[in-house]
């Protein structure tokens, strides 16, 4: 027979974990190998809910640790951030650790079995084979899992959802681009060191000439002005009110409520990346 393996990505998100999950429920026949790639910039809470995630499925989640880190990286790059144009820090960050995990085995000829977390109501393609020798695998889509079946699942099996979800609408780095704006307002309260960080980070790209700052259009000096924390909470609560009315009463699911990625969506350019979030 064939050499196998079997590797199942979490990012710290409620997808990843849910398809977890699913595949000890219902594929317990399959040994899987679960990893997080660890940039070291990952909210505290992503690290507690990945604990969490371990005590039910009864196994270690590998951390992949990349050999050099975030300011390695952006030192290499002249100081300039990563944007969703330039999302070198999922290449390097993320992808790379990756693919140096599974080398050894890919070119030993090893099958590599990855199963995705992408959603039977999502149309996103996930994370491809970059190798002959690796299938990649969708079992929630397969499954006919929406959103909210993965938020049944996580709650049915007593994990629960990561507790930054009652303020940001996806895991990975504090800074990560893809925030909404609401977002940033909240990290700054939630985690203020991490904020500060994420500020200084920014004004040295740029000072090096960096044409990118972390949140279109403006500094997350000009952000966290008062007058423009008001204007961003009222646009905010303004969608909310909107979506709310706009949403059709439903018996069976009275207790669904609006969260931060119902209200501003998440389309192909604002959803970020899937090896981060999902």
């Amino acid at each position: 027979m064939t050499p196998a393996r079997h590797i199942l990505g979490l990012s710290g998100g409620r997808d990843s974990a849910s398809l977890a999950i699913w595949m000890r429920e219902h594929r317990p026949d399959i040994e899987l190998e679960y990893f997080f790639t660890d940039t070291g910039k990952e909210l505290p809470e992503v690290h507690d809910f990945l604990d969490r995630l371990e005590g039910y499925l009864g196994q270690s989640i590998t951390r992949l640790n990349p050999d050099r880190n975030f300011d390695f990286w952006l030192r290499e790059y002249n100081s300039f951030l990563p944007s969703p144009r330039t999302r070198w820090c999922t290449r390097q960050l993320k992808l790379r650790p990756l693919e140096q995990w599974l080398r050894p085995s890919l070119e030993a000829g090893v099958k590599v079995h990855s199963y995705v977390a992408i959603r039977a109501d999502e149309d996103r393609s996930g994370y491809q084979a970059t190798h002959e020798n690796m299938i990649v695998h969708f079992p929630l889509r397969d499954a006919g899992i929406d959103k909210q079946g993965v938020i049944d699942l996580l709650n049915g099996s007593g994990v629960g959802e990561p507790a930054y979800y009652s303020w940001r609408s996806r895991s990975g780095c504090t800074f990560c681009f893809f925030q909404q704006k609401i977002e940033w307002v909240r990290l700054m309260r939630e985690h203020p060191d991490a904020f500060e960080e994420a500020k200084a980070y920014e004004k040295n790209a740029v000072d090096h000439g960096s044409p990118f700052t972390w949140s279109q259009g403006e500094s997350l000096e000009q952000l966290a002005r008062p007058e423009r924390i008001a204007a961003i909470e009222s646009d905010y609560e303004a969608r909310l009110e909107r979506l709310r009315r706009r949403r059709r009463a439903n018996p069976l699911r009275a207790d669904l409520t609006c969260s931060i990625d119902d209200v501003y969506g998440l389309d192909e350019e604002s959803a970020g990346c899937v090896v981060c979030h999902k």
